[in-house]
């Protein structure tokens, strides 16, 4: 078997085991968010923080249905000169909790996306964000780390290969925008 075919055989189970019933979970708490009119930020680490900019990129765009109010989603990591100055005046641990401060509501969403779930900045942002009253989803690998801990919801991608828990984490994305479209197209718009 040569090594492309593993990784494809290891990824294919690794989607055969992502649990659906943590996946519903997520889909129908970014529901309540688009309910209660809510900001959705998502954030992470350099493939995560890739993975953020697709996902507020497809829970923005791809998910919105004419005649419906949209999704407010904002992925925190793409703001560059922000997030470089906060981490050079201040702390990288600091660089996701910093416009969290300015912009965070209680109620809102913060998806954070990270394969070892131990980012310090990862770990800061949820912190922050639960003890100001907003609700915490993470998309972390196996084990999942302090991410998985702390989490109000969580999708853990079941692989120990990080590439794999990133590939899964964008096959959780786009499912989740495939349910979400397809709800917000029966959803009366409140």
């Amino acid at each position: 078997m040569s090594n492309i075919d593993k990784y494809l055989k290891e990824l294919e189970q690794v989607v055969r085991e992502l649990s659906r019933a943590d996946i519903e979970a997520v889909a129908e708490r970014l529901m309540q968010a688009w309910r209660e009119r809510r900001q959705v930020f998502i954030l992470g680490n350099g493939g995560s923080a890739a993975t953020a900019s697709h996902m507020m990129n497809d829970l923005n765009k791809y998910v919105s249905v004419p005649g419906r109010r949209r999704f407010r989603a904002l992925a925190i990591t793409d703001n560059l000169p922000w997030l470089t100055a906060v981490g050079n005046d201040q702390s990288y641990a600091e660089v996701f909790v910093e416009p969290l401060q300015n912009f965070l509501q209680p109620g809102d969403v913060v998806i954070a996306i990270s394969a070892s779930g131990n980012s310090p900045n990862v770990v800061r942002a949820v912190e922050y964000a639960q003890a100001h009253g907003a609700a915490v989803i993470g998309l972390c690998g196996r084990p999942g780390g302090k991410l998985a801990q702390l989490a109000d919801l969580r999708v853990s991608v079941p692989s120990d290969r990080i590439g794999q828990q990133e590939d899964g984490h964008l096959i959780v994305n786009h499912t989740l925008a495939f349910a979400l479209r397809a709800r917000l197209e029966q959803e009366p718009d409140a």
